[in-house]
């Protein structure tokens, strides 16, 4: 059976779990602690057709390898292998948050996102710089369909890659944040990230 790589790093807007296949970063998860990680790998594995293969988060990471066995039990006794796959990804991420990183030069997987979606992701991803925001309705007109800035939404919300395929760019026209599938917060402090918003004091 194929499989995918996955692990779990630590970041400042909390734990990511990373996966990618033999074509690139495949996905992106948000705030993965271990209901949202099982879920998500569960259904990775769906729509994938492919087994997760969990490997050591090492760089960038709050988990040491070898503090998580590879099947969760947490007793250390199997240690996760070095990752290949997400080697690159996980360095690039770290660096991203520290704040030296302001484009990220990986192969994607798009195979969980398609049509519509895909295209407006693929816009974004390569039309909308570090430290800049677009409108829905701007991003609609990007991509040939004006008028569907509703549309363009429901993309982002379907975003498999977010902040490697930054979603927290897009804004509403009126100056509001818009959704966010990460949570309004963690797009205020992403966005921070990239001085398009200002740092928090406390």
């Amino acid at each position: 059976m194929n499989s995918f790589e996955w692990t779990v790093v630590g970041s400042d807007i909390g734990p990511l779990l990373l996966a990618a296949t033999g074509e690139g970063l495949v996905s992106v998860v948000f705030h993965a602690d271990e209901r949202v990680r099982d879920r998500a790998l569960g259904r990775l594995a769906a729509r994938l057709g492919a087994e997760p293969v969990e490997v050591a988060p090492g760089i960038g990471s709050d988990v040491a390898p070898g503090d998580r066995a590879e099947d969760g039990s947490g007793d250390g006794s199997r240690v996760p292998a070095d990752p290949v796959l997400l080697a690159e990804p996980i360095r690039q991420l770290a660096e991203y948050f520290a704040g030296r990183r302001r484009d990220f030069e990986l192969p994607l997987d798009w195979s969980l996102s398609s049509g519509f979606n895909r295209e407006v992701l693929r816009e974004l991803a390569s039309g909308v710089p570090y430290g800049s925001v677009v409108g829905y309705g701007d991003l609609a007109d990007r991509v040939g369909q004006p008028g569907a800035a509703q549309a363009v939404g429901t993309a982002m919300g379907s975003n498999p890659l977010p902040v490697v395929v930054p979603c927290h760019r897009v804004v509403e026209s009126n100056g509001g944040l818009g959704g966010f599938g990460g949570g309004l917060e963690t797009k205020r402090q992403l966005l921070a990230l990239e001085g398009v918003l200002p740092q928090p004091l406390f």
